[in-house]
């Protein structure tokens, strides 16, 4: 009996110290934040969709009034933004490259679909899913609309602005370089979904060659060892390639032993390093 009571005793004082315990285990903790950025959002007329920007500032930005800074447009910034963040850090602190302003373009909302939304705005022509081939409109919200509040708000360079995405980021980079080779200086393209349409690119860039004997860009371009999309890669770079376009700088790398997400890394440090190697 007095064991049964000593039982007892025991399940009531732990009912007791329950809600205490369970009040510790939900507290809140401040999130963590990446220094030096901020987030900006503008509706596009171009598209109709509203994007998120996550905007890193150089650390001289608010000293340095009257300086303009180079500027990287970066596709998936959802994904991609953190990642470049240390990047650039890197490539800085070794000196390899100046502080630049870089600007993830993402989607608002609580909830968004990012691959739906990524497919409408990256692809240059319709097709499967449904919704896409906005690629168009989305290079004119950056002609007209993000680059121009870019260089007015963040005092964007308007002679180094660079363009990078990933996949279908990627596809977009190289479809926005053959129709506007001009409006950015640099070009960083990550395993590019070159199969797209039945490789609408190689379609692209042979009409462009049909009137243009020079391309004055400097291109990256990288793909994994290790992914389907390293085969198609390949033969758009030996089609480009054999145009020898006059003032096209460019290189590449396949990055042996990577899949298609794993290549981001490499591929961005290296892009970068050998956009502003070459200047």
């Amino acid at each position: 009996m007095k064991s049964q009571v000593r039982n007892l005793s025991c399940l009531l004082l732990l009912l007791s110290v329950a809600p205490n315990i369970s009040s510790a285990q939900v507290a809140s903790y401040p999130p963590v934040t990446i220094p030096g950025s901020e987030v900006r959002t503008i509706k596009s007329t171009s598209t109709g969709r509203t994007y998120d920007l996550y905007i890193h500032k150089p650390a001289d930005f608010d000293k340095n009034r009257d300086k303009k800074y180079p500027v990287l447009y970066l596709l998936d910034g959802q994904w991609d933004f953190k990642l470049l963040d240390s990047i650039v850090g890197g490539l800085v602190y070794d000196k390899w490259m100046p502080d630049i302003v870089f600007v993830g373009i993402t989607y608002s909302g609580d909830h968004p679909d990012y691959e739906a939304l990524r497919a409408m705005d990256y692809t240059p022509t319709p097709g499967n899913p449904k919704g896409s081939g906005d690629g168009p409109k989305f290079l004119n919200f950056l002609k007209t609309e993000l680059i121009p509040f870019l260089e007015a708000n963040y005092r964007g360079d308007p002679a180094r602005r660079i363009l990078g995405g990933h996949s279908l980021g990627g596809l977009f980079t190289l479809y926005a370089m053959f129709s506007d080779p001009s409006l950015f200086w640099g070009y960083l393209a990550g395993s590019p979904a070159i199969p797209w349409d039945n490789n609408f690119i190689l379609r692209q860039e042979e009409e462009y060659a049909k009137s243009h004997k020079d391309l004055p860009v400097r291109l990256y371009l990288a793909a994994g060892g290790a992914e389907p999309l390293l085969t198609p890669g390949i033969t758009f770079v030996r089609t480009f390639v054999a145009r020898n376009y006059t003032g096209l700088h460019w290189d590449g790398r396949v990055i042996e032993g990577e899949r298609h997400a794993g290549v981001k890394p490499e591929f961005y440090n290296r892009g970068l390093h050998f956009l502003f190697s070459n200047e």
